[in-house]
């Protein structure tokens, strides 16, 4: 059929002709822009997946760079931690040196003046350290020494309180601790000042342990190391008091000490370190030192044990009274030989009464006995003629001696003094181990402080493409402040002793610290290598999505250039039958 009006197959042949230059259109776009999808409709999923995948690569390429930033930043606080480590390593030298008895008062001066400087830079160095316009370190005044003065009670507590009592009960009553674990506590207990200042507890309040010392430090402040508190009653002498129970606790065993005088367990822990003070004290109190207040003193050893001073200070006449007389029939090392008889039993057959038969060769029955007969047999009337004779001529209240065993006037030794009696720092001179401060008991002190009490600044880096993908690194202070060197005193021997502590802290804090900047910077290491493989497997996937296949659409184009061409010469070939019908009409 010849048609004029409807001409379709040139209708046709330019249809193919539109749809082949849309094919040739993308073909050039695609290898023009080289990608396969230029628009969301040449592949409306493929392009929500690129995209996502767009956003993947490129978070991660910023996470990168985000890393490699992080490592700038603990780079430069460990470099600066580097520098403070330094400061305290040259500062425990000079302790070291100020430690020597060979430097004069005015060496000592020389020393603290330049380690104020260091001490100055320290702070100068956590305050100016900085990142991108941002202090590095956090600026808390929180230290890792905590209270000053509950650090100073464990500084004495580590450096010679515990260790001395425990030589001083070992030399004059033979008798040590046997393992077991031990606690001591400073702030867990108190019933404020004026109380009572320290005590054991048996069996432990504190699980895993076998007995724990427990210290009101309320009562042990202000802490004037190295003897702690005021005098005469000094801290380390409360200690030595305390471990005194502690011993006699795990050397005899609970039937023993269950069975044991109340005057006889406070008395020997009078004795350790001398109970003249307490027994002057008491009867000063009573209005003065005579018979009659004596009398009225020792009476408080016959009723219920009330934890009276004048019961402690009539507990103290007494064992020091037994000592004498121990040594009176033929143990030259007196109490000491009761105390290790006593120990050589613990099962309980070698109870206080017991001993004092046995040691007296019958001349005392029992406890009771010796007390009848050191107060005259009389308590009621206070008929104690005995008891006011020995503390008339035995306990000299004028002198500077405590009275303590061992001492000028229980023993004829060396003079013991309120400041002498317990002595500071290691008593074998081999130095103070903190892991094994006794020999006799495993003993954890309680912390005071720590790395944990420092003031920390948090710092989140962002290291991957989403939320959440962040890395958190906790930079602690490095002000002297927050080492807990503010108050290091080299100026004198003891201060330069207790410095060694702190600083050896401080160093800890310091290399932790280090530690962990170090372990930090190699896992962004690793961070970063992760990152560039996620990255560059994204970035093919993406590739194999979004990108234009050149083979193949250079081969499209030709294609769609020669169908072009046809198609072009098709339509002039449509337009021909039209021609035709014209020559009909002629």
């Amino acid at each position: 059929m010849i048609q004029i009006v409807t001409n379709t197959n040139a209708m046709f042949s330019a249809r193919q002709l539109t749809r082949t230059e849309n094919a040739l259109a993308q073909s050039l776009q695609r290898l023009s822009s080289g990608l396969r999808i230029n628009s969301a409709k040449d592949d409306a999923a493929g392009m929500a997946i690129s995209e996502r995948m767009t956003s993947q690569f490129r978070g991660g390429n910023q996470a990168i760079r985000n890393a490699n930033d992080a490592i700038s930043l603990l780079q430069t606080a460990e470099g600066a931690m580097t520098t403070v480590d330094d400061a305290i390593q040259r500062i425990r030298e000079l302790a070291v040196q100020s430690a020597n008895a060979t430097n004069s008062a005015s060496d000592r001066i020389a020393l603290q003046t330049e380690a104020n400087q260091l001490i100055s830079e320290i702070t100068r160095i956590g305050d100016a350290t900085v990142f991108n316009g941002e202090k590095i370190f956090a600026q808390g005044t929180d230290g890792i020494g905590g209270d000053a003065n509950q650090r100073a009670v464990a500084d004495g507590l580590k450096l010679g309180w515990l260790t001395q009592s425990e030589k001083m009960i070992e030399d004059y009553f033979g008798i040590l601790g046997l393992g077991e674990a031990m606690h001591i506590g400073i702030t867990q207990d108190s019933d404020g000042e004026g109380g009572w200042l320290a005590y054991v507890s048996w069996p432990s309040l504190e699980a895993g342990y076998f007995q724990d010392m427990q210290l009101d430090i309320a009562d042990f402040t202000p802490p004037n190391l190295p003897d702690g508190g005021d005098a005469p009653v000094y801290n380390d002498r409360i200690i030595a008091h305390e471990m005194v129970h502690a011993v006699m606790n795990s050397a005899f065993g609970t039937g023993t000490t269950g069975n044991t005088p109340k005057w006889f367990l406070e008395g020997a822990a009078e004795l350790i370190h001398g109970g003249d003070e307490r027994v002057a004290a008491v009867l000063n109190n009573l209005g003065g030192v005579n018979d009659a207040n004596i009398r009225t003193m020792l009476n408080t050893l016959t009723g219920a044990w009330g934890n009276s001073s004048a019961e402690y200070a009539a507990g103290y006449v007494a064992t020091r009274l037994l000592h004498d007389t121990l040594k009176d029939h033929g143990h030259t090392d007196g109490i000491k030989a009761l105390m290790t008889h006593m120990a050589a039993n613990p099962a309980g057959a070698a109870t206080l009464d017991n001993a004092i038969n046995t040691l007296t060769d019958g001349a005392y029955a029992d406890a009771a006995a010796f007390i009848a007969s050191f107060t005259g047999g009389d308590l009621v009337t206070g008929n104690v003629r005995t008891g006011v004779a020995y503390v008339n001529s035995d306990i000299k209240l004028t002198n500077t001696d405590t009275g303590a065993v061992g001492g000028l006037d229980a023993d004829g030794g060396p003079v013991k003094t309120a400041e002498s009696v317990v002595g500071f720092g290691s008593p074998t001179g081999a130095g103070v181990d903190p892991e094994n401060l006794l020999r006799g008991f495993k003993v954890n002190i309680q912390q005071v402080g720590g790395a944990g009490t420092a003031a920390t600044r948090h710092v989140s880096f962002q290291i991957g493409a989403d939320a959440g993908q962040t890395l958190q690194v906790g930079i602690g202070a490095m002000s002297a402040g927050a080492l807990g060197l503010e108050s290091i005193d080299i100026s004198t021997g003891t201060g330069a002793t207790i410095a060694l502590t702190h600083l050896d802290e401080a160093l800890d804090y310091v290399n932790l610290q280090r530690a962990n900047i170090g372990a930090q910077l190699n896992r962004l290491e690793f961070t970063i290598a992760n990152l560039q493989n996620t990255t560059q497997n994204i970035a093919a996937s993406r590739s194999r999505i979004q990108d234009a296949d050149f083979a193949i659409e250079t081969a499209n184009l030709v294609r769609q250039q020669i169908l072009q061409q046809a198609a072009t010469g098709i339509i002039a070939q449509a337009q021909a039958s039209s021609q035709m019908a014209l020559q009909l009409l002629r």
